[in-house]
């Protein structure tokens, strides 16, 4: 096959405009489980074939939401602005992950360049389709499992240290983040490596990030453990909050009372990361129900439904990696919020 095709060496940046290649093509890069570099080319993906979108950021690390390893690199791969999973080729999962794009499947709209002939494929469009599916023994007894680009990533990447420097590099030169930021949150890190430490000097390292915060009008010490003794019930409310409703997120301190020392609520995490939109307004764009276990693929009821908030996604400010640009949504229980009536001050993430 083209050699130029199958490479996908674009080294692509945010804010470029690119044309997803037409389905012979992309089928020639695959394999006969449908992957390239063991990451699913999925069936929700074909109806983009030859339609134009923009990158929204270069897809060279990501979290490891399956294994909790910490930070993975990923080659030649990039997300595309407003590209979802519909989740309907996966049992109706309603994760709404972003989609990875390798960048053998994309041109750029300014190189002019296309392919006129396609070598015979290892692949098929049936091949997509059956590539959703994960023979396991067993499988009868315990419902399906699939194999989304969620549940493969552990074995599209390889383990990524935190103190690699190129990837902040990466980041800043694909145009992931500004370097401001970068630094911000190398630094937030730092002094949570160093409250952590055992050093003795936690509480005044917290207690100097909060005052630093509290004069920027910043996030304060977004690290912090929960209050619920261990081995006690996290609480739980009901309050039958709609999509289409408006919601505020609750004061940071007053959330960490419902979470444990790993900041766990019912099965549940508030992450670091959601602290930023402590005493923010949101509307309810989605009551979660359904979402896939990525280490075993399969899809899972939740017991205690949660929210999806109105263009509220993760940036990747505290996360690890940190600007990780996988943009999932972060999922809220109903404790975490309280109800308005006046949403005259609503005030949505613009990041």
């Amino acid at each position: 096959m083209n050699a130029s095709l199958k490479s996908g060496t674009l080294r692509l940046r945010a804010g470029e405009w690119v044309e997803v290649r037409s389905l012979p093509e992309i089928l020639s890069t695959l394999d006969s489980y449908a992957r390239l570099e063991e990451v699913p080319f999925m069936p929700q993906m074909l109806a983009y074939c030859g339609q134009r979108f923009r990158v929204q950021k270069r897809a060279h690390k990501v979290c490891d939401t399956v294994n909790g390893t910490g930070a993975r690199s990923l080659s030649s791969s990039v997300i595309l602005e407003d590209l979802r999973c519909d989740g309907l080729a996966y049992g109706g999962c309603e994760m709404r992950c972003t989609i990875i794009w390798k960048e053998a499947w994309l041109k750029r709209v300014t190189d002019g360049q296309d392919i006129q002939s396609h070598p015979s494929a290892a692949c098929s469009e049936s091949d997509i389709w059956a590539g959703t599916r994960r023979v396991e023994e067993g499988e009868r007894e315990e419902g399906p499992r699939y194999r989304c680009q969620a549940v493969q990533l552990p074995f599209a990447t390889q383990q990524l240290p935190r103190w690699a420097l190129w990837q902040y590099v990466e980041d800043y030169r694909s145009g992931n983040a500004r370097l401001s930021q970068i630094v911000s949150s190398l630094f937030a890190l730092l002094i949570q490596d160093l409250a952590e430490s055992g050093l003795g000097f936690g509480s005044a390292l917290r207690a100097a990030y909060d005052f630093v915060q509290k004069l920027r009008g910043g996030t304060p010490y977004p690290f912090r453990r929960g209050s619920v003794p261990v081995g006690t019930r996290t609480p739980s409310v009901n309050t039958a909050i709609q999509v289409g409703e408006f919601v505020k997120i609750k004061k940071y301190r007053d959330i960490l009372e419902t979470v444990d020392d790993k900041l766990i609520n019912r099965g549940m995490a508030f992450h670091p990361e959601m602290a930023t939109h402590c005493e923010k307004t949101f509307r309810v764009s989605q009551r979660l129900k359904k979402i896939m276990n990525e280490k075993t693929g399969q899809l899972m009821e939740l017991k205690n439904e949660c929210l999806v908030l109105e263009g509220l996604y993760c940036v990747g400010h505290f996360t690890k990696p940190i600007y990780c640009p996988r943009a999932t949504y972060p999922y809220w229980r109903e404790i975490w919020l309280e109800r308005i009536s006046d949403h005259s001050d609503n005030r949505q993430l613009t990041e």
